[in-house]
């Protein structure tokens, strides 16, 4: 109060000012722990992020598989003879043109890929998400004798071929998905990534 029995506005319009600034700055340091607890984690970060791998040791027909973003991915190195047998299959596939949005545009082709001798699929069964086994060989006893080589899920019977386009009349609705990817050298892909790819 002033001494005129009035009230000293300059005052109370400090204590306002300061009140508003000190519970401005407490709601500030309240909230960040809040805040940063919804950022994710460096280790879920670093599970989202590209994955370099070295193709060179891989033989052909064999095959690589790495993890990227919790999921398994393979590298495959197709022979001649496994690049041969994709051609005839059109009529055995529900998309043989792969014109479901299951790989980048650059891969919306016969090979389903890059460069024809390396497949790049995300090694998941497009039915229920069970991952299929690579079964290479033709005509294997179990498979049948027109089976051309490519992939099984053993979970529900589903059968893809070696560029991963899913076979009519199985459970699994789409091929399988083919990841970003782009060429780092002759040697090495990084998967998750795709700048610079076609």
């Amino acid at each position: 109060m002033s001494n005129d029995g009035g009230v000293d506005t300059n005052r109370r319009r400090f204590l306002t000012v300061a009140t508003a600034a000190v519970g401005g700055v407490g709601a500030v340091f309240g909230a960040y722990p809040f805040l940063a607890a919804m950022q994710p984690s460096a280790r879920a970060e670093a599970a989202g992020a590209p994955v370099e791998v070295d193709i060179s040791k891989l033989e052909p027909g064999a095959r690589l598989t790495v993890e990227w973003r919790g999921k398994p991915v393979w590298v495959v190195r197709r022979t001649p003879e496994m690049l041969s047998r994709l051609d005839g299959l059109g009529g055995e596939l529900r998309d043989p043109n792969s014109d479901q949005d299951q790989q980048p545009t650059y891969a919306k082709n016969t090979y389903r890929s890059i460069k024809p001798e390396f497949l790049v699929l995300v090694g998941i069964c497009t039915h229920l998400g069970c991952s299929p086994t690579y079964r290479p060989e033709p005509g294997a006893s179990d498979l049948g004798s027109n089976w051309p080589g490519g992939f099984f899920c053993p979970c529900h019977g589903s059968r893809f071929d070696m560029a991963g386009r899913v076979f009519a009349g199985v459970p699994a609705p789409l091929n399988m998905a083919v990841p970003p990817y782009r060429f780092v050298g002759e040697t090495r892909v990084v998967i998750g990534d795709d700048k610079g790819a076609a």
